[in-house]
């Protein structure tokens, strides 16, 4: 069993109380220590190894968020390293996009089957915008359909904050429930001949809430609206992309979209996103501007070409899942025994846990804490992420730490 650590977090709470002078919320967007328990969490990273980092204050810790998903295969994996430092040799930010550009592309075209061209950018949000503008051209309309609940990233359009937009923001986009295509079909019937695209994550995974898997047939009936009634379909696979199907996660749930965009794991902790689109949407892409001074940077594109033949090479997928569901076996069976229903949603490898006795997370906020304090980070509220890197010696340590923190949450609450 293991017992509490002695961590400490004050050069962190430091470092916070600097950054609070000088930049805005000190640590803001997803990052903010507010979405976790202020007080028990490393605020300030220093170094990553394989599957573990190490905070300011020097403690060191599993990850099981992987910077928010970027780490796929692993902090400082030694082949995506190796291409980085090969390109940096040369150069990084030309005049003029290098020749990895034009390998990425072709590699993207060769490993995803719907794939015909690919463009390049840097975060998912600048993606999926781009692929709503994309299907506006292409079709002409100017609405768009998305999930309720679903995160596409932080512009004006999708942002789940509220200051500096305008209602015109979003005066064209409309949404509908998961799982209900119905909805669906109805808004088609609403705005009959005028919805330009319907973006849509593969699965749905919300923020603090459960994940939900498709149901039985439901991607088949929304690929045969949108098809019936000339709408792209895009897939934001933003979050999900290289942890179910190195294909891609459609082909995981077994559908073929118009456009899909990635990012997160794409480059294994360095900063590049894409879409990828068929070759009927590819006029049309070429007529929306996409651009930014730093987006055809060579360093990102050899460390994506790097992280996804790894990727092959090394069965990282399957090896995610392996994990995932060892991780996912032992944490629900570990609960049980002090009397604590475990729920588990989402794929093993961007798995989502809660107390099933609780709605309101004080027990998931002290148990996630006290796990993190003994050396494995779990995030209360998100979902978290496994990596290539994480193997069968991480996974049971991290289960005993997850058993002192049952012990703990059991003294406190008493149920």
């Amino acid at each position: 069993m293991s017992e509490t650590k002695t961590y400490s977090f004050n050069k962190s709470l430091e470092l916070f109380r600097r950054a609070g002078k000088v930049i805005p919320q000190g640590i803001y967007g997803h990052m903010t220590p507010a979405l976790v328990v202020p007080g028990s969490y490393p605020y300030y990273a220093v170094r990553g190894q394989g599957c573990r980092y190490w905070d300011v204050d020097g403690n060191e810790f599993i990850d099981y968020m992987c910077g928010y998903g970027p780490m796929v295969l692993g902090y400082g994996h030694p082949k995506v390293e190796e291409a980085v430092a090969a390109q940096k040799a040369k150069g990084n930010c030309f005049n003029h996009p290098s020749e990895r550009m034009v390998e990425l592309a072709e590699l993207l075209v060769d490993t995803i089957p719907m794939a015909d061209w690919a463009v390049f950018a840097k975060n998912g949000s600048d993606m999926t915008t781009w692929a709503t503008q994309v299907a506006r051209e292409y079709t002409q309309r100017k609405k768009i359909v998305m999930v309720k609940g679903t995160y596409h990233g932080a512009h004006a359009w999708c942002t789940p904050g509220h200051g500096g937009i305008i209602d015109e923001d979003r005066i064209h986009i409309h949404s509908f429930t998961w799982n209900r295509a119905d909805q669906l079909e109805d808004l088609v019937n609403q705005y009959k001949g005028q919805i330009a695209g319907v973006i849509m994550t593969p699965y749905h995974h919300p923020t603090f809430g459960d994940s939900v898997l498709p149901a039985p047939g439901f991607w088949n009936k929304v690929q045969q609206i949108c098809n019936r009634e000339g709408i792209v379909l895009i897939i934001d696979d933003v979050r999900a992309g290289w942890r179910l199907d190195i294909r891609g996660s459609h082909e995981y749930f077994g559908f073929t979209p118009d456009l899909v965009t990635f990012c997160k794991a794409m480059g294994n902790t360095y900063p590049i996103s894409a879409t990828v689109g068929k070759k009927e949407l590819m006029n049309a892409a070429s007529k929306v501007f996409l651009t930014g001074s730093y987006w055809n940077s060579a360093v990102p594109m050899a460390a994506a070409i790097a992280t996804i033949k790894a990727l092959k090479e090394e069965a990282g997928v399957q090896k995610m899942m392996e994990m995932g569901k060892l991780l996912c076996d032992g944490l629900i069976e570990r609960g049980k025994a002090y009397g604590y229903e475990i729920i588990a949603s989402g794929p093993y490898t961007i798995p989502f846990y809660r107390f099933g006795i609780e709605d309101d997370f004080y027990r998931q906020q002290v148990w996630c804490s006290e796990v993190t304090k003994r050396g494995s980070f779990f995030h209360p509220h998100h979902n978290w992420f496994i990596s290539a890197a994480h193997d069968k010696k991480d996974i049971a340590m991290t289960l005993d730490h997850a058993e002192a923190a049952f012990k703990v949450v059991k003294a406190q609450f008493g149920d």
